[in-house]
């Protein structure tokens, strides 16, 4: 192990792995923490190693330190930030993703300060099972912390409740979005649009007849309610359509 890992329990045997099915916690779950913030780093020390539900068998500051913990205590459950050294991106979520494949039996509590569905989607991609994503700010109430680490040790997930109510938001402004309403063919069609190209150059781009491309040119009018003046004019509303909403829909 990295001499930046801390190691817990050092006197107590090594208890035998489980990889069998999901089981009740008749003893405490083995725990592995990896946050590179000393302040948050030290709280989520004390509060576990004051929890009789848990065994906090090492402490790590970065991914890499983090996967040699993994390969020498063979834990049930990580808590790793989100982002940490050495990419500093979204280290968290790449290594969930990768114990999908080399510790399936292995559960995952991301913890980031950050409230992007994005990043919960990234960790949920390949399953939700195992897998908790919450908000820094939660750890600050124990029982949410620990019922997390128990979800995910058995085969659960969780998911931070502010992260929940954004992608309902995101979904219900998406389906109001007149960008809905537009095929995947007319949407890259009004991409092209929004980048000054002419229909003639469109065609070429997108390797459509010309006469293909006036027909979705004026499918997509049609649908984003543009009435019939000048093309140009009608060119420039649908950009600022799909400038003001491509973002919002997409999110």
């Amino acid at each position: 192990m990295t001499s930046g890992v801390q190691q817990q329990n050092r006197d107590t045997a090594r208890a035998a792995p489980d990889h069998g099915p999901r089981r009740q916690a008749e003893r405490p779950i083995r725990v592995v923490i990896a946050e590179d913030s000393y302040v948050i780093r030290e709280f989520l020390t004390t509060t576990l190693n004051a929890a009789p539900e848990i065994d906090l068998v090492a402490i790590c500051s970065n991914g890499k330190e983090l996967l040699t913990a993994i390969d020498t205590w063979d834990p049930e459950v990580v808590l790793t930030d989100i982002r940490m050294p050495p990419s500093r991106a979204d280290e968290g979520t790449r290594i969930a993703a990768r114990l999908r494949q080399t510790h399936p039996h292995v559960g995952v509590v991301v913890l980031s300060q950050y409230a992007e569905p994005a990043y919960a989607i990234s960790l949920l991609e390949q399953g939700t099972g195992g897998r908790a994503y919450l908000l820094k700010e939660r750890i600050r109430n124990k029982e949410e912390l620990i019922g997390a680490i128990q979800a995910v040790f058995r085969g659960g997930s969780v998911i931070d409740p502010v992260i929940v109510d954004i992608l309902i938001a995101s979904r219900a402004r998406a389906a109001k979005s007149r960008l809905a309403q537009l095929t995947p063919r007319e949407r890259e069609l009004l991409a092209e649009i929004a980048a000054g190209k002419s229909n003639g150059a469109i065609a070429e781009s997108l390797v459509l007849t010309k006469r293909a491309v006036e027909k979705h040119v004026n499918s997509i009018f049609a649908k984003l309610n543009l009435p019939e003046t000048q093309d140009i004019s009608r060119r420039v509303k649908a950009t600022l359509i799909f400038l003001s909403e491509e973002g919002t829909d997409s999110s």
